[in-house]
């Protein structure tokens, strides 16, 4: 009896025996990971600095459409004539209100070279008559839709990886767990030094999936936001030059 205690002792010594040195640390597991794994990893990363970087040029774009936009509405509401408002437009490249103003300027100063009145809207000391302010309306809409599709431009690869992410950092996971469990298999040992590492490997790629995607998807919706405001500011100036244009053209 106390030579089968103490060959049971010894057993349990032997399977608790400590790792080796430096198997803990997170550099050691991913350099002792699996090829996929660290595939996985990599595009993890690819996914989260390409993101990054959407977010910071995004951040910085807005900022500068906000304070442009501003300023075009100062000048155009101060202004007596469409001219004066088209000569601060090349200063004003970021602001997508100058799309939509030089939009409505050309077809307006379209339709006024077709009836043969010449001159540029404002300008003209008899008052011109415009033929059709429904095509002004579409060329406003027309040029809108162009400028929100160049605020929404790159946000989809946010989305992308807000969604994506994820799963991929599950596959990461699943593989992870799996290699383990075949570690388990071929060791015939369920000790820790055995099954701790393929478990860290998986659930650092859990931890990259997530850190990759959770900044996408918070940057995401507020750029939505901030896209829709501009919208709705764009449709605001809209009525607003269509107003202006019935009044003195019609």
């Amino acid at each position: 009896m106390y030579t089968f205690g103490s060959s049971l002792l010894a057993l349990q010594v032997q399977d608790v025996a400590p790792p080796a040195a430096g198997s803990g640390g997170m550099l050691q597991i991913l350099a002792d990971a699996s090829p996929l794994s660290q595939v996985v990893l990599a595009i993890l990363i690819v996914f989260s600095v390409a993101s990054w970087a959407i977010i910071l040029f995004k951040t910085l774009s807005y900022r500068a459409v906000a304070r442009q936009t501003a300023t075009f509405l100062d000048v155009f509401r101060r202004s007596q004539k469409f001219s004066d408002v088209q000569a601060i437009c090349p200063s004003l490249p970021a602001s997508p209100l100058v799309g939509v103003f030089q939009a409505g300027y050309a077809e307006i100063t379209a339709q006024f070279r077709i009836t043969g009145q010449g001159g540029s809207p404002g300008t003209n000391p008899a008052r011109p008559i415009l033929k059709s302010l429904e095509a002004v309306d579409r060329a406003l809409i027309r040029a809108a839709t162009a400028e929100v599709q160049k605020l929404e431009r790159r946000l989809t690869f946010l989305a992308t990886t807000a969604s994506v992410a994820p799963f991929i950092g599950l596959f990461g996971t699943v593989v992870g767990i799996t290699l383990a469990f075949q570690r388990i298999g071929a060791t015939g040992s369920t000790n820790l030094a055995v099954v701790g590492p393929g478990i860290s490997e998986a659930l650092i790629a859990t931890a990259a999936g997530l850190f990759a995607a959770i900044p996408a998807v918070v940057f995401y919706n507020h750029f939505v936001h901030q896209v829709k405001d501009f919208s709705a500011a764009m449709d605001d100036f809209a009525l607003e030059f269509l107003n202006i244009a019935e009044r003195n053209f019609t």
